[in-house]
């Protein structure tokens, strides 16, 4: 069942849900949503592990562990069996740090880069999909929300 259907449906009565904890359940029915969408489409991978990918190739030097768990905002147990997972995929090697021999780097491989070209076209279709008619004030402040949100978490 879709959102909206969830929404307007009577199995469910969201009258006295204030609107804050109904934005915190919208985002979380979302994220479960968009995650079985996005694992079905990328068969290879699952979604957690191409965002850890996306955060991983957008880092300006090859994060490590504990860098990457900050960006995608999970334990560094979790983090670490997502990587185990793309390390046995070959989709990211582990590589000492220049600087600091405690450190280990995660570095994306060859085939990781191979994927992410075959699954482009996809990617931004899917994106273009989802934000179809959200106008661009829209989205921003979506994520000003979002980010004062985590703010106040602090």
């Amino acid at each position: 069942m879709k959102l909206e259907e969830v929404i307007k449906s009577d199995k469910v009565d969201f009258s006295a849900v204030p609107p804050e904890y109904f934005l915190l359940g919208l985002l979380s029915a979302f994220e479960n949503r968009f995650q079985a969408l996005a694992d079905n489409v990328m068969k290879e991978i699952s979604w957690k592990q191409f965002f850890a990918i996306i955060c991983i190739s957008m880092c300006r030097e090859a994060p490590t562990l504990n860098e990457l768990s900050e960006i995608l905002g999970s334990s560094h147990q979790n983090v670490k069996q997502i990587l185990l997972k793309l390390e046995k995929k070959n989709f990211i090697k582990f590589q000492e740090d220049k600087l600091d021999k405690r450190k280990q780097r995660i570095i994306l491989t060859e085939t990781c880069t191979r994927f992410c070209e075959k699954n482009n076209a996809t990617s931004i279709q899917i994106m273009q999909k989802m934000f179809e008619g959200i106008p661009e004030k829209d989205i921003n402040a979506t994520i000003r929300t979002i980010v004062k949100m985590e703010d106040n978490l602090k």
